[in-house]
């Protein structure tokens, strides 16, 4: 059975819209307008339990910003234990981002999102590390430096030259310390919250688009007579409560989506735990400290360490004005939102998902140890490993801030029982009329291959249209093509996204 009908059918009573979006986050907003490019007919209501648009994880506080695009980020070419690094993931999220441009610049020139500069400013990533690692990173750069995608990587370990691109963090640094690093100019910092209400502005100019915020989902219901989905709701302000009915739900809420998953009691949710990380910032209040740092530089993280705890000094353009942030430090939490309850892990737990769950635990010690040990960090503790990154650090500078909560996927595995995954997965039931994104990063980099591979899944037929392609193809000009392989293709590509995105094209690479 497929979800076909939903496109032959009379709009009418506005307690049954062809699509419900729950949450109003960017991947809610990236498939509500990739929903009406496709089809401008279908009638569209997005539901958000906060008073605000992307309150929760795409917020630019909550959110690690960076355009994950896996030129800087050492967790996505993990060494393997032969000292072999696997490319793969940062292959695969490189041209996810470059897909992800692709489709912000044809919005901009459709003049469906105004500015670029209030949402992404050209940033340079850099990877850094020091002494024992710098053999993994000379090896790291050349084995990416052969596909088109990391064109304009450069390696460095002259000194002088990273005191340039670099002071802040070469400064008061022990000289005898062998430091390295790769550049790519091509970085970005993105606004991922600014984006977000962006999308929503524009939706919401458009017919049968109704977006209520401040509406809990409290329950959901197939409908064993027409295979319709109802979802009862409460409005938080006047505690009303109201029941749709929709033929398509997405289910797009963070780290509170696995509850909601688990109510709607589709098989293929069926061993799927989460496990809730939480994460703080040490935010810089100093503007000449902050004014002499303009990159996004990533070292390794400490053995045991979740990918979304690997330490950045990251410059960050919020609402037109530069930040400084170091972090995250991780915590634990039972909450899955940051505006969550504690009771959420603990009610998330069922028959079907306690022993994956359990099982990913005892294969995670080392995690659950580094998780304690931060939570026990005092403001010395904190400030010790800033000083790594930058030497001269002051804690009179520094002000300690809360980031956002993360829910990693645990789902069942044959050969450990339970697995902790670090991404972000689609779960959909086999007729395509529901599906959830579970996980984290580089969820919102990555938004909009996300959403296509939903389409994919969800949306099959319409897919193959003649009509759908078409469209796909003016929205993403590389679509079905590989950046990858097509160095032209990329080159061309990411001409185009600088150009009409206001950013910066790499310059040439080398050692």
């Amino acid at each position: 059975m497929s979800i076909s009908h939903l496109f032959h059918r009379h709009h009418a009573a506005t307690s049954h819209p062809d699509v419900v979006l729950i949450g109003a986050g960017i991947m809610s907003a990236t498939l509500g307008v990739l929903l009406k490019e496709l089809h401008p007919e279908l009638k569209i209501e997005i539901y958000e339990r906060l008073d605000v648009i992307a309150g929760e994880s795409s917020d630019a506080w909550n959110n690690a910003g960076t355009g994950h695009s896996a030129f800087c980020e050492l967790n996505y070419t993990p060494q393997n234990e032969d000292g072999s690094i696997d490319t793969g993931k940062a292959l695969k999220i490189a041209e996810s981002f470059e897909v992800s441009k692709q489709f912000w610049a044809y919005l901009v020139e459709k003049h469906c999102l105004q500015d670029p500069k209030t949402f992404v400013n050209s940033t340079p990533h850099m990877s850094i590390v020091w002494d024992e690692n710098i053999a993994y990173l000379k090896q790291r750069f050349g084995l990416l430096t052969q596909s088109p995608l990391f064109e304009g990587m450069t390696y460095c370990d002259e000194k002088e030259q990273l005191k340039k691109w670099i002071p802040l963090i070469m400064e008061g640094r022990d000289p005898a310390q062998s430091v390295a690093v790769t550049r790519m100019e091509l970085g970005t910092d993105i606004n991922f919250g600014a984006l977000t209400r962006a999308l929503f502005a524009h939706l919401q100019t458009l017919p049968d688009v109704r977006l209520h915020l401040s509406h809990e989902v409290t329950f959901i219901e197939r409908r064993k007579a027409d295979q319709h989905w109802e979802v009862e709701l409460i409005n938080l302000s006047n505690k009303e409560k109201r029941t749709i009915e929709t033929k398509f739900l997405f289910i797009g809420a963070g780290g509170g989506s696995l509850p909601l998953l688990e109510e709607t009691e589709i098989p293929e949710a069926n061993g799927y735990g989460g496990f809730p990380v939480s994460g703080q910032w040490l935010v810089c209040q100093n503007e000449e400290v902050i004014n002499q740092h303009s990159a996004k530089v990533y070292g390794k993280a400490e053995v045991g360490a979740p990918p979304m705890s690997v330490p950045h000094l990251d410059t960050r353009i919020i609402d037109g004005k530069k930040a400084l942030l170091f972090g995250p430090y991780a915590g634990f939490s039972t909450k899955f939102l940051k505006h969550g309850d504690y009771t959420d892990l603990p009610e998330s737990l069922q028959v079907d998902n306690i022993l994956p769950m359990l099982s990913a635990g005892l294969h995670n010690i080392p995690l659950t140890k580094y998780l304690i040990d931060q939570v026990r960090q005092s403001p010395l503790d904190r400030l010790a490993a800033l000083q790594k990154f930058v030497p001269t650090a002051r804690l009179e500078d520094w002000k300690l801030e809360e980031a956002g909560q993360r829910v990693q996927i645990i789902k069942k595995d044959r050969d450990q029982g339970g697995k902790l995954e670090f991404g972000t997965e689609i779960v959909s039931s086999a007729d395509g009329s529901v599906a959830a994104l579970l996980g984290a990063s580089p969820g919102a980099s990555t938004s909009v291959s996300i959403m296509l591979e939903l389409l994919q899944r969800c949306f099959k037929e319409q897919m193959l249209t003649p009509d759908w392609q078409k469209k796909l193809k003016a929205m993403i000009p590389s679509y079905g093509q590989s950046l990858a392989k097509d160095g032209a293709l990329c080159r061309e590509t990411r001409a185009r996204t600088c150009r009409v995105l206001h950013l910066k094209m790499a310059e040439s690479g080398g050692l």
